[in-house]
């Protein structure tokens, strides 16, 4: 294994010219952009004509006569073309024209509420915008400057080999909500049967957006996301904060309101108004209607559940063949690591051709590592130059192709050597390692030990309860505060914690929780749907030898238990961690969260451990 992992990175390293063997380039003069608006007709049911504000990039040198290939990019979720001028900039300095353009319903002058990257709207305008690079005079496009119309013809064209008609050479760049647009594009011109679109790199973005903002990791197919999909059976538990904060945005009000829908009466106010009057802050109404079910049910219903996840990659992944640069944050509470996982498993399973990479920044922490990724100046940069390198050969027909593979960041190796190409670990594919089994012993009314063997398990029951339908236990404030202590108050939670380490042990991967909960209360009220059931939130915890509580990267696992009555086990986040020699790893499991909307009604849970009981946590461990 350690071999074949140093002959994959050195494959990456060679691919794609990473920075610390890479000299600065030459400065060179800024590409002006042009200024368009540019007009798509016919998206979705309605029939919608949206008017799209773009930049064009065109390279200097490049040509009617000297065409290049070309990139598609768009914003995040709040943010417009602005954001994307580094791409453009960066990417325009390796021969790329690139076209920038704000998402439909933000910033732009147009009326085209925000429709969360669906196919038959994003996705066909997104077409049509290739169609546009593509040279279709179909597609108007405006100088905002001159007022003149204006044709591409500078973007090398693939008709004569694709038979497709106004095919660029292109691909498509951006992360988070301008990550899930490059699927819904690749959907759509797959159903369509042009597959205009030739490779894709995707950063920090979903795989199912119900369970992004309502997961539920106790019912996921087979049990885990490495079968492919994070679509879980049963109904999730709401990240409100999270869904505050897109709301906030979504409003053009900005992160100033996140803090006042952070407290829970203000968000029932706030989206059973919206419900009411039918304003729904430029979304499409089905979005307001979910959060208003939320404010008054306390979980969203299926109907929903299926709008959210009719949004998501996970819906149409069999019309996603282009090759696919995954890149997830570790640093992600919003799109955790599992997301990435299950898209990753998915492609891999259908024979698209793909990558995944976990870098260390994210939603929660957006700052990457010196080197990691710089968007101005992508050659400079481990993951810029790996998108180089994917672009170049996808796209543009040149250089080896590129590695398939995992690539993780270590962060206590990148504190040991200051390098980021040391700090990222590489294998084959995902997952990694092997599993170290612990046993969960119960010595008390709030948890006990993790033990190696069954036989070192003692019977006995630990027991908590929750107290209010959001929090008292605190994990984050989503990406406003990372930094607050990790509290489980009173008896609110449960805590198995192995005995102090005597070697390093490095997590890469998924835990898994099997447990078997008591709450007789529970079990009557559970055949009422989901109001009765019970919620609970698992973590991994990092304890210090002075009793310091780390929860790595703020990620924990909530779960609405369909059956109590029977065993469940519980998927934890994706980590990349060490649990240094004398700390000790501790699995807790939580009756609330003050980031979550949990159940309505005070819960008691008990956990008994001894003959009989199956209590059980799965570790996937790297060796060293």
């Amino acid at each position: 294994m350690r071999r074949a992992a140093t002959v994959l990175l050195s494959s990456v390293l060679a691919a794609g010219g990473m920075a610390a063997v890479a000299p600065p380039a030459a400065a060179t003069a800024e590409i002006a952009p042009r200024d368009l608006t540019i007009t798509v007709t016919g998206l979705g049911p309605e029939k919608r004509t949206c008017r799209i504000d773009a930049d064009l990039y065109v390279p200097a040198g490049v040509s009617r006569n000297r065409p290049a290939p070309a990139l598609l990019t768009t914003n995040g979720f709040g943010g417009t073309k602005d954001d994307q001028a580094d791409f453009a900039q960066g990417f325009g300095e390796h021969g790329y024209v690139t076209l920038a353009y704000t998402g439909l319903g933000f910033v732009d002058g147009d009326t085209c509420p925000i429709t969360l990257d669906d196919v038959e709207h994003d996705g066909a305008a997104a077409s049509q915008l290739l169609r546009f690079l593509g040279g279709d005079p179909s597609i108007a496009a405006i100088d905002d400057t001159t007022g003149e119309r204006v044709r591409i013809d500078q973007v090398v064209r693939e008709d004569a080999r694709t038979k497709v008609r106004h095919d660029p050479q292109v691909g498509m760049i951006g992360g988070s909500y301008g990550g899930q647009i490059q699927f819904a594009a690749a959907g759509f011109e797959n159903a369509a049967r042009t597959n205009r679109l030739d490779a894709i790199v995707p950063q920090i973005t979903w795989n199912d957006l119900s369970y992004s903002l309502a997961p539920e990791n106790s019912s996921l197919p087979g049990g885990t996301v490495r079968n492919g999909s994070a679509r879980a059976s049963g109904t999730g538990v709401f990240k409100y904060q999270w869904a505050a904060l897109f709301t906030a945005l979504g409003a053009a009000n900005g992160v100033q309101d996140l803090r006042a829908l952070a407290d829970p009466a203000q968000f029932t106010a706030f989206f059973t108004a919206a419900s009411q009057t039918r304003n729904c802050a430029n979304f499409e109404p089905q979005v307001c209607t979910a959060l208003a079910e939320v404010a008054t049910l306390g979980y969203p219903s299926r109907r929903s559940v299926e709008y959210l996840r009719s949004n998501s990659v996970t819906s149409y992944m069999r019309n996603v063949r282009v090759p696919t640069l995954l890149g997830q944050g570790q640093a992600d509470t919003l799109f955790n690591l599992q997301e990435s996982v299950a898209t990753y498993s998915a492609l891999k399973r259908q024979g698209t051709p793909v990558s995944l990479m976990w870098q260390s920044w994210g939603h929660s922490s957006s700052a990457p590592q010196p080197g990691e990724l710089d968007e101005r100046h992508p050659a400079r940069s481990l993951q810029g130059a790996a998108a180089l390198a994917w672009f170049d050969h996808y796209v543009r027909d040149r250089g080896p192709r590129p590695p398939q593979g995992f690539a993780y960041y270590r962060d206590w190796v990148h504190r040991a050597t200051g390098s980021i190409a040391k700090a990222y670990a590489v294998a084959p594919s995902y997952p990694v390692g092997t599993e170290r089994t612990f046993h969960l012993s119960s010595t008390g009314a709030g948890g006990g030990a993790l033990v190696a063997s069954p036989r070192q398990v003692a019977a006995g029951t630990s027991g908590y309860t929750s107290t209010a339908p959001i929090g008292p236990n605190y994990t984050e404030t989503s990406f406003l505060d990372q930094t607050g202590p990790v509290t489980d108050p009173g008896p609110t939670a449960i805590r198995f914690s192995t005995p102090p380490l005597a070697q390093p042990l490095d997590v890469v991967g998924s835990p898994r929780l099997t447990v078997q909960l008591t709450a007789p209360a529970v079990a009557l009220s559970q055949r009422a749907g989901p109001g009765g059931q019970l919620v609970a939130y698992a973590k991994v915890y990092d304890v210090g030898p002075d009793g310091a509580v780390e929860l790595p990267r703020r990620l924990i696992s909530p779960v609405r238990i369909t059956d109590v009555t029977r065993p469940v086990t519980i998927e934890l986040p994706g980590i990349v961690h060490r649990f240094e020699k004398g700390h000790s790893l501790a699995v807790v499991l939580a009756g609330g969260d003050l980031a979550y909307r949990g159940a309505t009604f005070p819960q008691q849970v008990q956990l008994t451990t001894g003959p009989g009981r199956v209590q059980r946590l799965t570790v996937p461990v790297v060796s060293r």
